[in-house]
């Protein structure tokens, strides 16, 4: 069976279309909507086995990265995502999808309530990060499977992750909810550029405790193939691009 994918757009996503190529490039039949026509109705939801929060930069980035999107969705769907998510469906979150979805409480979710344990804020740098890096993977789950580093552009002013404190860090750490972690191919020491903002334990993308909710701040959308990459020709391997998260996202309902 070919899994249905719902791409959210809306108010400033710009990274609808790239996010629903790849999911089409892994075998999935996608449909983006607009915010807007899924809160005119909300049994749509139940249509699709996957939903996808792309990136981009939702009402300007104003108050906080994410958090006017999310409030939207608060107030007027997140009964039905609750449920969707119970249902053991998936959800994604990239870059600004990881925002929304945190700021929705969706990721970690350690306490199972939905409530805000995380955040991602402005990077230490204090200005906006547009290059590539690499990402090991922590976590071979649903959306990681056969997958052990990836080569990824990032593009964000706010993809520094914190916690709201030392012991909802240390479950996240237990629970083996980090996904995967900026890291130097070079080098056992993680510093700036090859950790772009600054994030706790270098985190770029964390998981539910169920793990199928995975959220990340890299693109894999916009490294599909390597000739993606600029630098292409120097033999980037294929391996490091991000398509197979999609398909292990499509393949999860196989």
């Amino acid at each position: 069976m070919k899994p249905n994918v719902l791409v959210l757009t809306g108010y400033g996503i710009n990274a609808e279309k790239e996010l629903a190529w790849a999911f089409e490039l892994a075998g999935g039949n996608v449909k983006i909507l607009h915010l807007e026509d899924l809160i005119e109705n909300t049994k749509i939801l139940f249509d699709y086995q996957i939903v996808a929060f792309p990136g981009g930069f939702s009402f300007g980035d104003h108050i906080a990265s994410g958090k006017v999107f999310a409030n939207i969705i608060k107030y007027n769907v997140i009964d039905q995502l609750h449920t969707f998510i119970e249902q053991d469906r998936l959800v994604i979150g990239i870059c600004n999808g990881f925002q929304i979805i945190t700021k929705l409480g969706l990721t970690p979710n350690l306490s199972g309530s939905y409530n805000q344990e995380a955040s991602l804020i402005e990077n230490d740098s204090g200005h906006f990060e547009d290059r590539w890096v690499w990402v090991k993977v922590e976590n071979n789950g649903i959306w990681l499977k056969d997958i052990d580093s990836l080569y990824l552009p990032i593009r964000h002013g706010e993809g520094k992750f914190i916690v709201k404190d030392d012991s909802t860090l240390d479950e996240i750490v237990k629970n083996k909810q980090i996904a995967i972690k900026y890291f130097n191919p070079n080098s056992s020491i993680v510093e700036y550029p090859f950790n772009p903002n600054g994030a706790t334990l270098d985190i770029a993308g964390v998981t539910n405790k169920k793990g199928n909710v995975f959220g990340l701040m890299p693109h894999p959308e916009a490294f599909i193939f390597t000739e993606n990459h600029p630098r292409w020709t120097e033999g980037i391997k294929e391996k490091f691009t991000g398509l197979q998260i999609f398909k292990n996202g499509v393949e999860y309902f196989k």
